[in-house]
């Protein structure tokens, strides 16, 4: 059920434990989760979803913008990065309660032309407790050839204290696009990344590799309280990552040293 005007999207979810179950299965991790166990952090993006009719949708398979994400005449979206805040995890089989609004928008001149920057924050409740603060940050491009004046990615570090190598397959990238309910045409149709969007290959989900560094940098480090990312070159779905870690400091390298995504982990408090 949600609740949409063109400042604030109010949505419920009953955090089916079956959804997250299929997450962590898809992520590589056996383990169930059940009604009354804690959500791993980040889950609560295969909840909360906004189906749209297909009239509703862009080319890219993303819904149109307008409402709550304003209309920049810049159709092509990319997540740029994001930062969370846990305040306490948000538990399976309870209803919980999502707000999002845009709290930033602007549209400015890039490198590679014009470029609509939007910060959503989405608050996530349950009971009465807040539970995840979120901050998403989104990158809106003109309707042109992807691979027309193409930034040089950074070099990623090469100084981690521990790394571990992912790799992904279509199969991986199709099941966290329906898991997520995430439409856009990069992720699982080839032909279109490639001969409309310029690509290489399919491209890895920004917030799958957010998803796998948060859950790195929890084994590594400990108990979360916050965590931000930013994606700074794209993966492609044949490419072998490392995830690496130094400190609170994480990021993804690709397989020829390129920084495809960094990160920062803050710890709770012991």
């Amino acid at each position: 059920m949600q609740h949409a005007s063109p400042d604030l999207l109010c949505q419920r979810d009953s955090l089916d434990p079956a959804r997250a179950t299929a997450l962590n299965v898809s992520l590589g991790r056996e383990e169930p989760i059940h009604a009354g166990d804690p959500l791993p952090p980040f889950f609560h993006q295969v909840y909360f979803w906004d189906p749209k009719v297909a009239s509703d949708l862009g080319r890219d398979g993303h819904p149109k913008v307008g409402g709550l994400i304003p209309d920049m005449q810049l159709p092509r979206r990319m997540w740029a990065g994001g930062r969370l805040q846990f305040h306490r995890a948000l538990v399976a089989g309870q209803t919980a309660q999502k707000q999002s609004r845009c709290v930033a928008h602007e549209r400015k001149i890039g490198r590679s032309g014009p470029l609509g920057l939007v910060t959503l924050r989405h608050d996530f409740h349950q009971s009465s407790d807040l539970c995840v603060t979120e901050w998403q940050n989104l990158v809106y491009r003109a309707e042109q050839n992807a691979q027309l004046n193409v930034p040089v990615p950074p070099i990623a570090r090469a100084d981690e204290t521990v790394a571990h190598c992912v790799d992904f397959t279509s199969t991986a990238l199709f099941r966290y696009s329906a898991l997520t309910f995430n439409g856009h045409r990069i992720h699982y149709e080839l032909p279109y990344a490639q001969d409309v969007e310029g690509y290489d290959g399919l491209v890895v989900h920004g917030p799958l590799l957010a998803q796998l560094l948060i859950l790195f940098a929890e084994k590594e480090l400990g108990i979360l309280s916050g965590f931000s990312f930013r994606a700074t070159a794209p993966l492609m779905h044949f490419e072998i990552a490392e995830l690496c870690c130094s400190g609170t400091d994480l990021w993804v390298r690709g397989p020829d040293g390129r920084q495809c995504m960094t990160a920062k982990a803050e710890l709770t408090s012991s």
